[in-house]
């Protein structure tokens, strides 16, 4: 198998999404390339348009997980202080709680600072729309 490097993929299409992903740039030291899913060979990653859609996704050798469990792997790739938030998200009551929060946020990204009405939308219906991605 070959050796993936650490990636985090989020919704490129989505300005909320590209919103946090810039901060995440900007803030957080992960060794993770930050991807839109548009953008990523989504093959050599291990993964669907449909998982990309679903939630944010992290691939790393020794680690997968979308939603709360990707950023919880993002954070705790960035050492010191992010491991702790990052294990923070993995505790089993926080996490019990992290998913209805992230599909809370993700079904309502639309409304949220630096969202739009096209985040809203699935990948078909923007592709219709806007024209198809990548």
């Amino acid at each position: 198998m070959t050796s993936v490097t650490p990636t985090f993929v989020y919704d490129g299409d989505c300005s909320f999404c590209t919103t946090c992903a810039e901060f995440i740039e900007r803030r957080i030291p992960t060794r993770a390339r930050i991807v839109p899913w548009q953008f990523a060979d989504l093959d050599e990653l291990g993964l669907t348009t449909e998982e990309c859609e679903e939630a944010v996704q992290w691939v790393s050798d020794s680690a997968r997980g979308s939603g709360p469990d990707a950023i919880a792997l993002l954070l705790r790739d960035a050492g010191r202080f992010w491991q702790v938030a990052g294990g923070f998200i993995e505790f089993g009551p926080v996490r019990l709680a992290a998913w209805p929060a992230y599909r809370w946020v993700a079904d309502h990204r639309h409304l949220l600072p630096g969202g739009t009405a096209a985040c809203s939308l699935p990948q078909a219906q923007r592709d219709a729309l806007f024209g198809k991605s990548s």
